[in-house]
């Protein structure tokens, strides 16, 4: 009992140095964290924000049960947990308590088997080994010697004699081997590894930003991998009969196999962030739906990326009232707000840009965050009213965004802006400031070039004017819409060569821009290159097929260009998307009234 004792006590040593070990690392993460817990999102975790201590118990004592059954049983996985993933217990009737009753009795249960002291049998140690006696002496046979140095490892339940005889006076030595460690040792190191590393993330310390995160469960696994092998293992042994040992290889090959068809199925989840965030749409809807809308709008298919971003609002706005989370994120707002606005739902984008800056920002896992997209949501209902030609509303959406702004959000967008509101307005000196602003912010910022360049020309500072657009075209060379705008600046200048050059290069960079391609035929033209005003205006017609300025300018360019009957074509078409332009009707009359003279046959009255 007393050598049982002392062993259970070393056991118990090394178990604690564990610990302690683990409390050392905990403090240092603590202290470089500034001696105070991290800061979370309500949301992230709501147990821990909820005022009935009743609920926040039960449910913490619930999230062990849950982790062990998610190594149990995998069945279940998602990237985030956090929200209304996991609902709270409020009350001691919920059958989840049954769970949590029998894990914690299970564990319970294992600590008891493998700490307990047992008698040892004379002659036998505990895990299987045995010193053999033979004729009542200790390994000795015909008065010759025997010695063993260590005693052999056997079979947990059967000992297979052995013989060792020595003849003629010599001795002969049984080889020396390792003794193995008890399955009760190992069933406690084994609850050890499942159990220490996991109490940070249990909420006993502090609170956590998360409710489940598969991730704390990497180290835990080793531990609950150990105890099954433990438990299989003790189980063949005392297992009699042949079939059943065979059938429980069988069965333990075929749990591997699943495990090992499981992970490669997750695997496929995490191949590209599409998957991996469809994958988490059953467990947290919310966040699943707001971070695949993300990846759809890069993607470019922005009306699956609307639907996403809707579904995101609608399950936040479901769960708000019964989990006294955080409002929507204003982030979801603003991406919704771009697409609506890319799609031309102008009134709908501003209303959603309006929602998005009067959201509070209390209880939110990162305030900066959320200030800087609701800032981002002012800057672009600011640029939708300036497009609108709304100047003084637009500045004074601006000068909101300044005020709200957070110290680590970048400026100079929005400071362009204002100076290309104040230019509208003929706020010249206005202007100036505020693109001095810009550049001051990001010395770098090729907009701030290109607008302050073109108000240096409106005020006669041709020299000046022009360094700035050389710089941002320095900046970045392969930017097409750089050399439009010094194309635009010398086209003014009557530079009509150097700015039909800009105009081409500018088209080729940037050949799926249809502003910059359109412009450029526009510059060709007034320089007379007509063949390749033409060229480019069929371009941008064929990135717009259903924009009447563009099919007109076609027409028109090639009604200069004597192709009469492709020019009625494009005229014709403008006319069934624009009826009333004028431009087009004149236009097209004097093109009749040539095909005419010229014998063509015309489709018009």
């Amino acid at each position: 009992i007393n050598t049982n004792f002392r062993k259970n006590v070393h056991l118990l040593l090394n178990v604690f140095l564990l610990a302690a070990w683990g409390a050392v690392l905990l403090a240092g993460r603590l202290y470089w964290m500034g001696n105070k817990p991290p800061n979370f999102s309500n949301s992230d975790n709501p147990a821990a924000d909820h005022p009935s201590l009743l609920t926040r118990t039960l449910t913490f004592f619930y999230l062990p049960a849950v982790n062990i059954w998610l190594l149990l049983c995998p069945d279940t996985l998602s990237f985030d947990w956090s929200m209304d993933a996991l609902p709270l217990i409020r009350s001691l009737a919920d059958w989840r308590n049954a769970h949590t009753t029998a894990v914690y009795l299970g564990l319970l249960s294992l600590a008891w088997f493998g700490l307990r002291t047992r008698p040892t049998a004379k002659g036998k140690e505990a895990n299987g080994k045995a010193h053999l006696f033979t004729n009542g002496r200790n390994g000795n046979s015909n008065g010759h010697s025997y010695q063993c140095n260590d005693q052999e490892h056997m079979n947990n339940s059967h000992s297979e004699p052995h013989t060792n005889s020595a003849q003629n006076g010599t001795k002969k030595h049984c080889e020396a081997r390792t003794p193995l460690p008890t399955t009760e040792n190992l069933v406690v190191f084994s609850l050890g590894l499942l159990a220490v590393p996991f109490l940070p993330a249990t909420n006993l310390f502090f609170y956590v930003g998360f409710v489940i995160a598969e991730r704390v469960l990497y180290i835990p696994s080793m531990g609950f991998c150990l105890l099954v092998a433990v438990g299989m293992r003790s189980l063949y042994v005392r297992l009699r009969r042949r079939s059943f040992r065979t059938m429980l290889m069988y069965c333990s090959a075929a749990l591997v196999l699943l495990f090992s068809v499981k992970t490669v199925l997750r695997n496929q989840d995490w191949h590209n962030e599409e998957m991996l965030y469809k994958s988490g749409i059953y467990v947290n809807p919310a966040k699943a739906w707001g971070n695949l809308g993300n990846v759809l709008k890069n993607q470019g298919k922005m009306e699956e990326a609307e639907q996403a971003y809707r579904n995101a609002l609608y399950y936040r706005f479901c769960f708000l009232p019964a989990l006294l989370l955080s409002p929507p994120p204003a982030a979801a707002y603003l991406n919704t707000g771009i697409i609506l606005m890319n799609q031309g739902r102008l009134d709908e984008a501003k209303r959603t840009f309006l929602t998005c800056a009067d959201i509070s920002d209390e209880n939110l896992k990162d305030p900066h965050a959320h200030k800087s997209s609701v800032t981002s949501c002012l800057y672009n209902l600011g640029k939708l009213l300036h497009e609108q030609g709304h100047q003084e509303e637009a500045l004074s959406v601006y000068k909101e965004a300044i005020q709200k702004m957070p110290r680590q959000f970048a400026p100079q967008s929005l400071y362009n802006m204002m100076g290309e509101a104040y230019m509208r307005l003929n706020r010249l000196a206005d202007a100036e400031h505020w693109y001095q602003e810009s550049l001051r912010a990001k010395p770098d910022h090729i907009p701030a070039h290109l607008t302050y360049g073109k108000l240096l020309a409106m005020t006669g500072q041709k020299t000046e004017a022009e360094r700035y657009f050389l710089k941002a075209i320095q900046l970045d060379p392969t930017k097409g819409n750089c050399y439009m705008h010094y194309g635009q600046f010398l086209l003014e200048e009557s530079r009509l060569l150097e700015a039909a050059e800009m105009a081409e290069k500018a088209a080729r960079l940037d050949s799926g821009e249809f502003d910059v391609v359109f412009s450029a035929a526009h510059m060709l033209r007034q320089a007379s290159l007509n063949e390749a005003a033409e060229k480019y205006y069929g371009q941008a017609a064929s990135l717009r097929p259903n924009y009447p300025a563009a099919l007109m300018n076609l027409g028109a360019i090639l009604h200069l260009n004597g192709k009469l009957q492709e020019a009625e074509a494009n005229y014709l078409r403008a006319l069934q998307l624009k009826p009333d332009d004028t431009i087009t009707q004149s236009n097209l009359r004097k093109l009749w009234n040539i095909m005419e003279k010229q014998g063509l046959r015309t489709t018009g009255p």
